[in-house]
């Protein structure tokens, strides 16, 4: 259990941001940084950073952790990315061991060399039938794949189109690659449109990608893919689709929003990651030629200069996509959508406000990053493990816990999830109105 706090909390522990912190000022690289440190250890001291945890145990649906100040949590586990439960599949587990028995712990060698195992060559095979798609190319994670993609393809003259809120590794991997990045707003298919238009106008020779995600892990929204292909065949350009947090968990199927929007093997390049439905590190990109999966394998820095997955890893991640598309993955996406929809009920229910779609990404709103942080602090003692998202991860005063939900979750571990966050809730509030004066915006349970 953690330690009790003090009724005060110093203001500066409940203000801030990481952003405040991104471009340190000064000559000595080592010295400047001491500011991010003050701020975050302030919080670490009053209970209010909660990031950096390490699990005692696997990342199953209860599970013991602690802090990174040494603090033990024990409590139903809504933290880790694990959709189907694949991480603790016992089948998961014996393919793992099997192989390193025979091939040992690591692939010792680039993609570009002699890291590649018949595993990993029939894994890139099973995710380009799994896609519709020709080829497909393996990654050392997921990241590395979204950002080598980007930066694989593209070059300082072209330009980029991206939805503005698209995951970190997309939006690093363009500034890598080019200075020509034109954000759109979240989703806007016509913002979208009128950025290609005036791009067209002036540059009929260079290439333009156009990078968007199928689910949007802070929203749990998806947009319109068939329209976002559709632009970008318009105007020569090349779609990019992100389905990290989708694929293999939702749709009858298994395809995510490529499979259920109808568009399977009409996407240009598709990238994806397995840490999250999958049982594994590693990412992949899927692509309409040999052709683009050879230049990325030897023009992407992350995947020529980079160690090749595990043969462990290739093999369970085949081991995935195989119960997947069995009976049995069916039925695991039938428990994480009741799941998803039991939760979500229950959170509204009990006063909260919920993000976007059903999806195995619940998010529930907080508002202010102080009273998130007093909430979170709160949690560990009443038997609760849910990640924090504050600013600069989600826009300012729209902080908000982002609940991971699992197949294998219980009933009684989504009453109890629910049960745990109003508890904390309710001491986080009094804390933070006690403490400011102000109150809260209200909790509005919308559907």
């Amino acid at each position: 259990m953690l330690k009790a706090f003090n009724n005060y909390t110093p203001p500066a522990a409940l203000t801030g941001s990481m952003r405040d912190f991104r471009y340190p000022k000064g000559r000595d690289l080592e010295a400047r940084v001491a500011g991010f440190f003050k701020w975050q250890n302030l919080r670490r001291q009053n209970g209010l950073w909660p990031f950096s945890r390490s699990t005692e145990e696997s990342p199953s649906t209860v599970c013991a952790a602690r802090d990174d100040a040494g603090g033990k949590i024990d409590g139903v586990n809504f933290a880790s990315q694990d959709y189907l439960s694949m991480s603790v599949n016992p089948v998961i587990k014996k393919v793992a061991q099997e192989v390193i028995e025979e091939f040992g712990v690591h692939s010792a060698g680039s993609a570009a060399l002699l890291g590649n195992t018949h595993h990993s060559v029939l894994l890139e095979r099973k995710i380009a039938d799994f896609l519709g798609m020709p080829e497909a190319i393996l990654f050392p994670t997921g990241w590395a794949a979204g950002y080598g993609v980007i930066k694989g393809l593209v070059r300082s003259t072209d330009h980029i189109v991206m939805d503005s809120l698209a995951h970190t590794c997309l939006q690093e991997g363009a500034s890598a690659a080019t200075r020509n990045i034109y954000l759109f707003r979240h989703n806007m298919v016509g913002e979208c449109r009128k950025w290609l238009e005036k791009i067209r106008a002036k540059d009929q020779e260079n290439g333009i990608m156009v990078v968007i995600e199928s689910l949007y892990s802070m929203d749990s929204d998806t947009p319109d893919i068939a329209a976002m292909q559709a632009l970008c065949d318009e105007f020569d350009a090349t779609l990019m689709v992100d389905v990290a947090h989708d694929l293999g968990n939702l749709g009858d199927d298994g395809r995510g929003h490529i499979g259920m929007q109808g568009m399977l093997g009409k996407v240009d390049l598709v990238m994806g990651s397995f840490s999250k439905t999958f049982g594994s590190n590693g990412g992949f990109v899927g692509c309409r030629s040999r052709e683009v999966k050879e230049y990325l394998r030897f023009y992407s820095p992350p995947c020529t200069f980079s160690n090749a997955l595990s043969p462990m890893q290739a093999a369970t991640v085949l081991k995935a996509f195989e119960i997947i598309e069995s009976v049995e993955g069916a039925e695991l996406r039938n428990k994480l959508m009741t799941n998803v929809l039991s939760l979500r009920r229950q959170l509204v229910e009990a006063g909260f406000e919920v993000y976007g779609d059903p999806s195995a990404i619940v998010c529930v709103k907080m508002g202010s990053e102080g009273l998130a942080r007093l909430v979170s602090r709160r949690l560990p003692e009443t038997g609760l493990i849910a990640n924090l998202v504050e600013f600069p991860a989600v826009p300012k005063g729209q902080a908000r816990f982002r609940m991971q939900v699992m197949a294998n979750h219980t009933p009684q571990n989504i009453r109890d999830a629910v049960k745990r966050l109003k508890a904390a809730y309710e001491m986080g509030l009094a804390e933070f109105e006690a403490q400011t004066g102000a109150e809260a915006e209200p909790l509005r349970a919308t559907a």
